[in-house]
């Protein structure tokens, strides 16, 4: 869905772009409706997670919003880890590359 919605800006964009103002404004709009279909996702995971835990802990609610802020918090925490790691799996990936090209290929270091 939020490919699908950057890739209609792109073109509305293209379209845009003989008046500067007029590509901005659909940007910013596009924009806009990208943010809000974030947070409405957001909402709406948090609104499935609660009415999942509610099944589990029926009437109590300290439990069912402790489990909650944990849910929250393991994914902040995941994703915080996924950011870190990326950088370090990126680089790694860019490190077998370059072996493999220099192993098998021989292909020079700096060779464009």
């Amino acid at each position: 869905m939020y490919a699908k919605c950057g890739s209609i800006n792109n073109v509305r964009e293209l379209f845009d772009k003989m008046p500067h103002g007029k590509a901005f404004i659909t940007a910013f709009r596009s924009g806009a409706v990208m943010g809000f279909l974030l947070a409405e996702n957001g909402l709406l995971v948090l609104y499935i997670s609660i009415n999942l835990f509610k099944i589990y802990y029926g009437d109590d609610w300290e439990g069912l919003f402790e489990a909650i802020t944990g849910y929250g918090l393991g994914g902040s925490s995941m994703a915080l880890f996924g950011k870190v790691g990326g950088g370090i799996y990126t680089k790694a990936a860019d490190v077998g590359v370059d072996l493999v090209g220099k192993v098998e290929r021989n292909i020079p270091e700096d060779d464009p």
